[in-house]
């Protein structure tokens, strides 16, 4: 029996902090938006509550993640209220029955609901809804006037102006002269002795509108879409150029051409884009990089499909998705990030392995019976403790070199290992998983010289993780086969990709979480995603790479040079 306390462990989470609340936030969306616990309103009030301490970059990734999920209305309704930058994402893409959405109609605002109208998927109900409202969601806001005393309607007050060079629109319109002889009629009617009713100038009352309302609405700040981003969608029209940006800084992005090699202002692209796009095909992983200062400029790995006109066939355009490229991707040094985050990782993680490795050690004092003889029932069950605490110890073991990884302290000594010996201790200790599977590893060909170069606990950790990761994913009756072999100043070890892997791409791969593979016996406690993750980061702290292909995984690492061959002499 399992029992889910994640709810628990999030509302008993101290959220004095920002730092606590953000996580809290997250955590607590990440529940209700993949319906672990249902949407009631104590939970949307608590959201409610964190949201005044959550900053909108925040909100708005919770946002984006969740127009990948399936949420329930209520939830949908409080990414509603926010900001039009945080609420559009959740609307654009969620899917909702048509009486919820028919329900949220009212709450949304003209905003909430323009954006439900650029939507192709909604029901026809759901459409009929949008259409009562009618002029109410394009009608243009009147100014706000004193009930006491009302203003004249050709007396508009002065707009606003700010430092720029823009100009309110109210104030161009009265410098027309249409315009100007209707005000010209207006002051000469209330200077002569005219009926209590003056004439009424339709001209006019435009003009003290617009004014009025340039001067009453507030300028909204930058909002989160304006943020840097890690990977946004794109489309381009016909000829190659950028129309469309979902996230970051769409100045820097929108009107760039992706046909040309290279565009102003170091903006530069891969050849195969503008080959894509004379053979109307798709590409991916294509490079990009974008110039200029801003936040969006830098290296790119863009993928994307092509479109064609439904109705004509006619082409019309490319849509698609770009990242930021991955560590082992890029020859830039790497630089250290959120080195505040990784220390208090590692803080964590020793407060994790003092108590654990107090709970393998008791249970082996009981499972060896040297406190003295016990029943059966329990030394099995103690065995179980002391096997699944030497898991929680792995894996505490492997958060804390991704810690030292991540602030750039990872210590590495000078060593050799003998690889092939390596591989077949770890493929006898990986057989019972492997039986456990249902599956066999085997070592197919080892060269003569395959010694590595480098701390031999790191390169342990390394093959050792990567192989545990992969054989846990083998199927009943799959061989997994390796091969060890020299490539000039290189140690290649080929793996071959199991059948549940190879149809996974790249980069869903390295997304791989724990609680995905909850039910699969076996499959390591962090995910297979974090192990292969891990793996590529310590193959690039030895000097090596971890490559992904379609059919298998190739890990390299330096290799100890040959002995220099001595010249015999002959007296």
């Amino acid at each position: 029996m399992r029992f889910d306390d994640s709810l628990k462990t999030v509302l008993a989470a101290d959220t004095t902090t920002a730092f606590g609340a953000q996580s809290a936030f997250r955590q607590l969306v990440d529940l209700l938006g993949r319906r672990r616990i249902s949407s009631d309103p104590d939970h949307i009030d608590r959201l409610r509550v964190l949201r005044a301490h959550v900053p909108a970059s925040v909100r708005a990734a919770c946002a984006r993640a969740l127009a990948l999920a399936v949420p329930e209305a209520p939830l949908v309704a409080f990414f509603a209220e926010d900001e039009p930058s945080i609420a559009a994402p959740v609307l654009r893409g969620v899917t909702l029955t048509p009486e919820a959405w028919c329900g949220l109609l009212s709450g949304l605002g003209p905003t909430g609901r323009a954006v439900l109208r650029s939507r192709r998927d909604l029901p026809a109900e759901v459409m009929r809804g949008l259409d009562s409202f009618g002029s109410v969601d394009f009608s243009l806001p009147g100014p706000k006037v004193a009930a006491s005393a009302p203003a004249a309607v050709n007396q508009p007050t002065a707009p606003a102006h700010g430092a720029g060079p823009f100009v309110a629109l109210g104030e161009v319109a009265r410098k027309l002269p249409v315009v100007e002889e209707a005000l010209r009629h207006a002051e000469g009617a209330q200077t002569e002795d005219a009926p209590a009713t003056a004439p009424h100038f339709e001209i006019s009352d435009l003009v003290a509108r617009i004014a009025a309302y340039q001067k009453d609405r507030t300028v909204p700040e930058a909002s989160a879409s304006d943020a840097p981003a890690d990977r946004f969608d794109f489309e381009t029209d016909a000829g190659g150029i950028v129309c469309w940006v979902g996230a970051g800084v769409r100045g820097a992005l929108i009107g760039l051409s992706l046909t040309g090699l290279q565009g102003e202002d170091g903006h530069v692209v891969d050849g195969v884009v503008a080959g894509a796009f004379r053979r109307r095909s798709g590409f991916r992983d294509a490079r990009m990089t974008v110039g200029g200062g801003s936040a969006m400029a830098g290296p790119w790995r863009i993928s994307a499909v092509p479109c064609f006109d439904e109705h004509s066939g006619r082409f019309t355009g490319f849509r698609g998705l770009a990242r930021r490229p991955r560590a082992d991707e890029s020859a830039a040094p790497r630089r250290s990030v959120n080195i505040g985050a990784s220390e208090s990782l590692r803080r964590l993680v020793h407060e994790l392995r003092t108590p654990t490795n107090a709970i393998a050690g008791f249970s082996e004092l009981i499972e060896t019976e040297l406190m003295g003889p016990i029943d059966p029932r329990y030394r099995d069950r103690a065995r179980a403790i002391r096997l699944q605490a030497g898991d929680l110890i792995a894996a505490i073991e492997d958060l804390d070199i991704a810690a030292r990884i991540a602030g750039d302290t990872l210590e590495l000594r000078p060593g050799q290992v003998d690889a092939g010996a390596l591989i077949r201790g770890l493929i006898r200790d990986l057989e019972p998983l492997a039986s456990l599977r249902g599956s066999r590893v085997t070592l197919d060909a080892i060269d003569a010289a395959v010694a590595v170069a480098g701390d031999d606990r790191a390169v342990e950790r390394l093959i050792g993780r990567l192989l545990s990761a992969i054989v846990s994913a083998g199927g009943p009756g799959e061989a997994i086969g390796i091969t060890l072999r020299r490539e000039n100043d290189a140690i290649a070890i080929d793996v071959d990709r199991p059948a549940a892997l190879a149809a996974i791409g790249d980069d869903a791969l390295l997304r791989i979480d724990a609680e995905s593979e909850a039910a699969m016996p076996g499959a390591p406690l962090l995910g297979t995603g974090f192990a292969l993750r891990l793996a590529r980061n310590l193959a690039l702290e030895l000097g090596g790479e971890l490559q992904l292909e379609a059919r298998r995984l190739t890990l390299r690492l330096p290799a100890v040079p040959y002995a220099p061959m001595e010249q015999a002499s002959i007296h």
